[in-house]
């Protein structure tokens, strides 16, 4: 076995068996291996056989290609303008996760000077979350006005009509977040 090969695996062993909160002598009982197998193992000496790696792989509950894989990021860069963005009229909504988180919504939002911007209903029982970053915001919820300034937060039911807005010369900026309520059904 390559020494590369023979760090990698060794170092992904280690990473998984830690990640899984045991001991080596633990996960050499839950693989039927003998503890100085799987210290071996996670030196970086060992040269295992397809048996010994496939009992490993079961024991971590991963594939035996995720042993000897070099090891992915996780971590991922979306430069300004890679994530969904739209226009509601004059104001620059742009989404702030690249993936999916269910029940989650968050945006930024940007209004020029005298911009407004009407907001969509979400489902009953619906929390928003509206924080401003700089210069100020009206938001109108409920029939009810608030204006709020950088570093104000205001939460309001997100299933009733409401409206945001700028009256000042400066751009403001804020980040709403959507807590949506499950549909049952």
């Amino acid at each position: 076995m390559s020494n590369d090969l023979a760090e990698r695996l060794a170092h992904n062993i280690r990473h998984l068996r830690e990640l899984r909160g045991f001991t080596q002598q633990q996960m050499a009982k839950h693989s039927g291996l003998p503890r100085a197998t799987w210290a071996n193992l996670e030196s970086g000496l060992a040269n295992p056989t397809l048996a010994v790696l496939t009992r490993v792989a079961v024991a971590l509950q991963v594939s035996i290609e995720e042993l000897i894989s070099a090891p992915r990021s996780t971590t991922r860069v979306y430069p300004f303008g890679t994530l969904p963005m739209r226009k509601n009229g004059e104001v620059t909504v742009r989404r702030l996760f690249p993936d999916r988180v269910p029940g989650v919504l968050m945006e930024r939002l940007e209004l020029p000077a005298g911009a407004r911007m009407t907001g969509v209903p979400h489902t009953a029982g619906t929390r928003e979350y509206l924080t401003c970053e700089t210069g100020t915001i009206t938001l109108v919820a409920g029939g009810e006005q608030f204006t709020i300034n950088a570093g104000d937060v205001v939460v309001f039911k997100g299933d009733q009509k409401h409206s945001y807005a700028n009256s000042t010369t400066r751009t403001a900026v804020g980040y709403s977040m959507v807590m949506l309520q499950p549909v049952v059904g």
